[in-house]
């Protein structure tokens, strides 16, 4: 590894280490695209995304059909919800678990079988050739075994303090797992929904808020610009446990009067938390300035979601596409593009086309929430419903177009 890109997560002063101090690994033989897990979980999300949106465009706009294992609209939000963002917690989490235990990482064959089983689950969602009860398992086992290798490695290491992280993980495997039994069973899939979009939620808040400010603290103190953000405070803590106390509400009683007002105040909570960080002085450098614009994506997801059940602003629909489409999209490249340069050997500096990248994500976030509801099939929403999907999936695939390469071979500094 040739920089502390991951490992900051949930301890910051890691990040002040140098790299004598990050842990030393046999040599890796085999072929770079398995040496880390952020190499092939990255490019087969990246391509698997970009591709899935324009599927569901087609889909939505009646130009083709298909024989998904679920309904069209149940097919898109699982594989939002369940294909692609479990493929790039895999890449992060089997990335950073050996800087955060000192255990070796999982590359080689083991690394390779995983992936194909992520993939599995992709081909099995949409071309159904196995019964329904077997592609089904096949499809949760990926976020099963992943759970599974998290609380391996925490335990083995003795990393209790990722604990928040082997839960979450866990958690959102059972929400897959939820999804399917009420898909087979003809049951509405509400309520795995909203149960992943909340754990995801926590995900976003707890580990964006930690690499936003500590690579905000990084480059403002490279640069003696003060004053320097602090990576975790008595406000942060607050913050986390609203977001918290928020979402459960929504879970239990998602249309009650006081889901949505927890809910915005875990927003507002969010946001002053965003503020205190200051990221916006980071502007020089956009691989710093798009982790602090994709959490606040966050707190306005809250708080338009909030809003939402109270009756006032987005409806519900689009209200979750500030968290799905603003959020997830923009925290998960700018993960992805950080993470891509630095274990490659490459300057954390963002070229043209990286920023064009995160042009494309926003552009296509903001195109989605402000979009006419979709109930209204009109020739505008299915402009602007297009606009947006071809813009967001553009995003990802051109990281897969422009990272690509830098994943497929060696690091330079190998």
């Amino acid at each position: 590894m040739s920089s502390n890109e991951i490992h900051v997560v949930g301890q910051p002063a890691m990040a002040e280490q140098q790299q004598d101090d990050e842990p030393t690994f046999p040599p890796y033989m085999g072929p770079a695209f398995l040496s880390y897990g952020f190499r092939p979980f990255f490019l087969g999300a990246a391509l698997f995304t970009g591709l899935a949106v324009l599927a569901w465009v087609a889909l939505f706009a009646g130009k083709v059909s298909m024989d998904f294992l679920y309904s069209p609209r149940e097919w898109h939000v699982h594989e939002m919800l369940f294909g692609y963002l479990p493929a790039l917690i895999a890449g992060f989490l089997l990335t950073a678990m050996p800087n955060w235990t000192d255990r070796m990482p999982l590359r080689g064959a083991p690394l390779l079988l995983l992936f194909l089983l992520w993939l599995g689950g992709r081909l099995l969602m949409a071309f159904p050739w196995v019964g329904a009860t077997t592609a089904a398992v096949i499809d949760g086992a990926f976020l099963v075994i992943l759970a599974v290798y998290v609380w391996r490695e925490i335990a083995a290491a003795g990393s209790w303090d990722r604990t928040p992280i082997g839960v979450l993980v866990g958690l959102y495997a059972c929400a897959n797992i939820l999804f399917h039994l009420s898909a087979l069973s003809g049951s509405p899939t509400d309520f795995p929904e909203r149960f992943a979009l909340s754990v995801m939620t926590l995900m976003l808040t707890i580990i964006g808020g930690r690499l936003a400010p500590t690579f905000a603290r990084e480059y403002l103190a490279d640069r003696n610009i003060s004053p320097l953000p602090d990576i975790f405070s008595r406000v942060d803590g607050v913050a986390i446990a609203l977001v918290l106390l928020g979402v459960v509400a929504w879970n239990l009683q998602p249309e009650s009067l006081w889901a949505g007002t927890l809910l915005i105040v875990g927003g507002i909570a969010s946001l002053i938390r965003w503020l205190r960080w200051g990221g916006w002085r980071t502007w020089r450098e956009p691989l710093v300035l798009i982790l602090h614009i994709g959490y606040a994506w966050i707190g306005m997801f809250l708080v338009a979601l909030g809003a939402s059940i109270l009756g006032v602003g987005f409806t519900p629909e689009n209200a979750v596409h500030l968290l799905t489409t603003g959020a997830m999209g923009t925290m998960t490249l700018a993960v992805m593009t950080r993470a891509s340069l630095g274990h490659t050997g490459r300057p954390r500096h963002a070229d043209r086309l990286t920023v064009m990248i995160y042009l494309l994500v926003n552009l296509g976030a903001l195109l989605r929430i402000f979009a006419p509801n979709s109930d209204t099939l009109t020739v505008l929403t299915h402009t602007i419903l297009g606009l947006s999907a071809l813009s967001w999936s553009g995003a990802y695939l051109l990281f897969a177009l422009v990272y690509g390469p830098f994943l497929v071979r060696p690091s330079l500094d190998e």
